[in-house]
């Protein structure tokens, strides 16, 4: 369990999804550009099995906007983009009103 403190640690920011593109070494995976306001960042994310590429391009996100880069099956993530999942299937966390890109999600 995490603390507060630990948890406080964690930036969450609004993004839009720029382009969505196949990951070349794996069937599973988008590498996802998202626009951060000052910057864009690379995100890969297992939710090909969800969603159609047409369908993100535009939606606002959340992203975990400061973890350590990580290298999925050879190309670079620089964030988590957030999701719910159950035994049907997987949500990304989207808003329900435009904020301003890389706005913190608190």
């Amino acid at each position: 369990m995490a603390t507060y403190e630990e948890f406080k640690k964690i930036e969450l920011k609004v993004g839009r999804i720029k382009e969505v593109n196949d990951h070349p070494n794996a069937d599973r995976l988008y590498v996802i550009v998202v626009e951060m306001g000052d910057k864009t960042k690379q995100v890969v994310a297992g939710i090909k099995n969800f969603y159609q590429k047409e369908e993100l391009i535009g939606k606002q996100v959340v992203i975990v906007d400061n973890l350590d880069t990580a290298m999925l099956r050879g190309v670079e993530s620089q964030g988590m983009l957030l999701a719910a999942s159950d035994d049907e299937g997987l949500s990304i966390v989207t808003l329900d009103r435009p904020r301003k890109l890389g706005s913190v999600v608190k």
